[in-house]
């Protein structure tokens, strides 16, 4: 009789404690970019390839139910920095992903900085946070802002292009990525012009090109930016007799809007739906079958940042809420998940090592689709990970 008291004791025991134990919690994730503007479809694409990773993993990452809050920056500094302090302050959140154009990064950056959280970036990868800037908890899924550019760079040489041109809005990324481009570019650049951001009429630097002398021009205008320099330049009659090297111009977000107009144009990039690689593929089918749309590259990283965020929630469990484990974890997970765009890992500096390839907008039955042409840069290092004391 006592031991039968004994075992029933017991196991009100175990009872009680299971009842007493906290459930785990919903990991959350905050995601920020641009939702509304002429710059939309960047942000939408990113949140819609983290969506979509987050639904094949049955809406649990790491094996944890997932929430997703999802606060548009509207390419305003100020009101990203509004986005990100309710995230952190308000809703909680384990990590922070998308995080805008590098201006709305940069503003958002000491706030997240202090919270000591985890935050992916989905379009961006500056050079300040890249360098002697670079913290344990600041990773980019995207690329660092001058590699895509110092393809190009690489491509204009192997095409004997002696003259170039280079045009991009006017601000830190656009900076960066015509720096890029010079950096691996020996030629003459006959002109370097930094158009303001909100700018959408190129007829006067057109002209100016047109009187250059010019082998080619290389141009970084994203989204609704690059449709008009596109079709600007087809008015011009340019796209003809200009070759034309990009980043961040022609791709999955503006190929619809511009159709057969991008015919000739080359883009420098870690992805595109063209890629001939199974988990590229496999992606880009499983996008297209949600959303009737083909992904461009910034549904990739999405994607791609909530793979890295699934592996890196497994290994972690449920000491989520240790910011130094979870960025430990994130770091050990970009050599383990199996990236849309290839081969993958992050620099001792949270930046990507990944390839960067050149696709030409060619004409088919479609319409124009891109097609990959070469590699100019595999398993590309960024030139400031060297001044990152992280290793």
């Amino acid at each position: 009789m006592k031991i039968k008291k004994l075992t029933l004791s017991v196991a009100s025991a175990v009872a009680l404690a299971i009842l007493a134990a906290p459930a785990m919690a919903d990991v959350k994730i905050g995601f920020t970019g641009p939702m509304s503007g002429p710059a939309a479809s960047l942000g939408q694409d990113q949140y819609d390839g983290f969506m979509l990773a987050v639904e094949k993993y049955q809406g649990k990452l790491g094996g944890q139910a997932t929430t997703v809050i999802k606060e548009d920056d509207q390419v305003k500094p100020e009101v990203g920095l509004q986005a990100v302090r309710k995230l952190l302050d308000r809703d909680h959140v384990d990590a922070i992903v998308g995080l805008g154009f590098t201006n709305v990064l940069m503003a958002v950056w000491p706030q997240i900085s202090k919270s000591g959280k985890v935050a992916i970036a989905t379009n961006s990868g500056p050079e300040a946070l890249a360098g002697a800037g670079c913290k344990p908890n600041f990773f980019s899924a995207a690329w660092e802002s001058d590699g895509p550019a110092e393809s190009m760079g690489v491509y204009a040489e192997q095409q004997k292009y002696g003259k170039v041109f280079l045009m991009a809005p006017n601000y830190q990324a656009g900076k960066e990525m015509l720096a890029g481009f010079k950096r691996f570019y020996k030629g003459t650049v006959v002109n370097e012009i930094y158009t303001p951001l909100s700018q959408t009429d190129y007829s006067t630097e057109i002209s100016q090109l047109q009187a250059s002398g010019a082998d080619a021009v290389f141009v970084f205008y994203p989204g609704g930016l690059g449709i008009n320099f596109v079709k600007q330049m087809n008015q011009a009659g340019m796209l003809d007799k200009l070759p034309v090297l990009s980043v961040f111009t022609v791709d999955g977000t503006t190929l619809p809007a511009l159709k057969g107009l991008a015919a000739g144009v080359v883009a420098g990039a870690m992805w595109d739906a063209s890629l001939d690689i199974p988990e590229s593929k496999e992606f880009v089918q499983a996008f297209q079958a949600k959303y009737k749309r083909t992904p461009s590259l910034y549904a990739a990283t999405g994607y791609d940042a909530a793979s890295i965020l699934n592996v890196a929630i497994a290994k972690v469990g449920d000491k989520l809420s240790d910011n130094a484990a979870f960025a430990a974890a994130v770091k050990a997970a970009g050599s383990e998940f199996k990236s849309v765009r290839g081969p993958f890992q992050f620099n001792n500096n949270n930046m990507p090592i990944e390839n960067f390839y050149a696709f030409k907008a060619v004409k088919d039955g479609n319409g124009v689709a891109m097609q990959q042409i070469g590699t100019p840069l595999a398993m590309h290092k960024d030139v400031y990970h060297q001044e990152c004391k992280m290793k």
